[in-house]
């Protein structure tokens, strides 16, 4: 089966994200928004319910869920490296966020559950699944800190906006159309269950 690869400029528009079709391949250049903070999650949340302003302009920002290794030199701050974090832990932050803020680009690794799949496909908005453990692939496409916002959190926790090239390649995991690689797996896996378990009781017997 052929892999259709893009290459795109970030952040994305919902017709952007709306071309594209679980399983192809996107490599990013432009401008994305990342944390890995559950901590950010919920006072981006708070934000939206006016306990304060969100520290940089996030509507229509792509928001990937990568944590990073960074240092301040001579009052500059340096991001030294980037690797994916589990998305599914912000689950229960993420239908709003995507409506709230109108995100057409999310992703991280490990994907998101179907309350963010619907949100995704009302706004226009994918997930992109970066490769684990590939942090020093990732780190090659950095450019430019753009932007850092919420100082006054751990590093990590902090929302960075990046300049990137060549990011990538990343997999559209849930595209803007409802489908979902992760739920079509899931499905796969539960339909086979009852197979494997009658092949280890007979094999158990046979022993």
């Amino acid at each position: 089966m052929s892999i259709t690869t893009h290459r795109m400029t970030f952040p994305l528009s919902a017709d952007d994200a709306r071309m594209l079709r679980a399983g192809d391949q996107v490599i990013i250049d432009g401008e994305i928004v990342i944390t890995a903070g559950m901590p950010t999650h919920e006072r981006m949340l708070r934000c939206l319910d006016g306990a304060e302003p969100l520290p940089m302009d996030l509507q229509g920002a792509s928001l990937f869920h990568l944590g990073s290794f960074s240092r301040e030199v001579e009052g500059r701050f340096e991001l030294l490296y980037l690797n994916p974090t589990t998305s599914t832990r912000f689950n229960p932050f993420m239908p709003r966020l995507i409506r709230g803020l109108q995100w057409h680009a999310v992703g991280g690794k490990g994907g998101l559950d179907e309350h963010c799949a619907a949100a995704m496909q009302e706004v226009g908005s994918v997930y992109l699944s970066f490769l684990g453990g590939g942090c020093t692939l990732l780190s090659q496409a950095i450019k430019e800190v753009v932007e850092v916002g919420w100082s006054d959190m751990l590093v990590h926790y902090r929302l960075v906006r990046l300049k990137v090239e060549g990011l990538g390649p990343v997999t559209v995991g849930i595209d803007a159309h409802g489908r979902s690689l992760y739920a079509e797996e899931q499905q796969d896996a539960k339909a086979r269950l009852p197979e494997l378990l009658a092949k280890l009781d007979a094999e158990r017997h046979q022993g």
